[in-house]
């Protein structure tokens, strides 16, 4: 430690510490290829399936075939994190993406596209997802040393970001220019050839991380250390607050699946806004990743979490009374920003209260409860959009989410009572 006092300079060096390490930046590389690539597809879709069905239940159950599997799997996949080799599962993972986009691609070259079978990918897509969440998140406390660690979350969570930014950017564009300048049908199709290409770098990517892991303690295969993850988050009250929080928030307060009938019905664009307005919320989380990794949370932030998460739901309402497309793109901005807190706090929490050897399976518990809120989160906001329209569907939602800060605020004290985030050795 310094006896000095710390320069700005030193501080905006130390906040960068993690891209020293070169498996660090492989790693985050590959990720963000993986995110861009499932972005670009979840955009093609979504307008795919709306423009055969017109129904806003399809987009629902778009969401449900991709979380179903986790919620079977989720136990599993915790369990498989922990006892083998997190390289080789994330690679793959991979391939099972890349096969998952070649899959699509393969149904839309049909002269007539089968729903059912995009629906089967979709389940399979799940699958892949079940595995991949807990293996990378567990991974990523190895990248760096223990004292860059806390440092090296914002970032990831900013590359991570960057990618669900472009990826829907990229994925409406694409579906657009194909769609109209060449034969009708063929945006898909671009779109997901992308999304294999930019699985393959992911690919390449990961081959070269480190092969050799360090020790840990292998749990045994039995019901009890399968089950070991939820109970872990079930004693731990502020973690088990911190992700029921989001998962209640997020999954009320969700109007990304509706983005396909705002899009078209309420703003009367095409593929193009649609890809603009799904990576709006990603800007708002990126940047605010980038200036939380900047300027840490040193103070309060417990407290800045429930405000920001009730910020969510007051602009997931703004979000859904607009007809402008330039008030929605801002609403959308902030709704990502203030979920960032969220986020972070959420996911620095779990690493850094979480033994190494139980990682795996506590993220796949908390990757449950992300899914739930974001997958399970699209079939409801279908349903509710199905029986009350897309706009009374959104309100509702980001008045839920307003209501759920409340009460957390109210059940779980600890929340309230978080000031710093700090990484302490083990």
């Amino acid at each position: 430690m310094s006896d000095g006092p710390t320069t700005q300079t030193e501080t905006i060096t130390d906040a960068r510490a993690a891209f020293r390490y070169p498996a660090f930046l492989k790693f985050q590389a590959a990720r963000f290829f993986i995110v861009v690539a499932t972005e670009m597809q979840a955009v093609a879709v979504g307008w795919q399936v709306y423009e055969i069905t017109k129904r806003p239940l399809d987009l629902g159950l778009v969401g449900l075939a991709q979380f179903l599997p986790g919620i079977l799997l989720f136990l599993v996949s915790g369990h498989v994190a922990d006892r083998f080799n997190r390289r080789n599962l994330l690679i793959l993972c991979d391939v099972g993406f890349a096969t998952c986009f070649a899959l699509l691609l393969a149904i839309t070259l049909r002269s007539a596209v089968s729903i059912a079978a995009v629906f089967a990918v979709l389940v399979l897509l799940g699958v892949v997802r079940s595995f991949n969440g807990p293996v990378s998140r567990a991974m990523l406390p190895h990248l760096v040393p223990p004292e860059h660690f806390a440092g090296s979350v914002p970032w990831a969570s900013s590359i991570f970001q960057a990618a669900t930014i472009l990826g829907p950017i990229l994925g409406g564009l694409i579906y657009a220019f194909f769609e109209h300048w060449f034969r009708p049908g063929s945006g898909p199709v671009a779109v997901y050839a992308c999304a294999v290409a930019a699985a393959g770098l992911a690919i390449a990517l990961t081959l070269q991380l480190p092969e050799q892991e360090k020790q840990r303690a292998r749990p045994a295969a039995n019901l009890s250390t399968v089950f070991a993850g939820f109970r872990y988050i079930w004693r731990e009250k502020l973690i088990f607050g911190a992700i029921s929080l989001d998962l209640f928030a997020v999954l009320l307060g969700g109007a990304v699946a509706l983005l396909p009938v705002y899009a078209r019905e309420i703003l009367n664009a095409g593929p193009w806004a649609l890809g603009i307005l799904r990576s709006a919320p990603g800007v708002g989380a990126g940047m605010m990743a980038i200036a939380i990794a900047h300027r840490p949370l040193k103070n309060r932030a417990g407290a800045t979490m429930l405000w920001c998460v009730a910020g969510f739901g007051l602009c997931t309402v703004i979000f859904g009374v607009s007809h402008s497309f330039a008030i929605s793109l801002l609403a959308l901005f902030l709704v990502g920003a203030t979920d960032m807190v969220s986020v972070i706090v959420r996911a620095t929490l779990i690493q850094v209260k979480t033994p190494d050897e139980m990682r795996g399976r506590v993220n796949a518990v908390d990757m449950i409860f992300i899914g739930a809120s974001n997958e399970l989160g699209q079939f409801e906001s279908g349903i509710t959009a199905q029986w009350f329209g897309a706009v009374p569907a959104v309100i509702l939602g980001g008045i839920g989410a307003i209501v759920v800060t409340g009460l957390w605020a109210w059940m779980f004290p600890q929340l309230r009572k978080v000031n710093e985030l700090t990484m302490k050795e083990e």
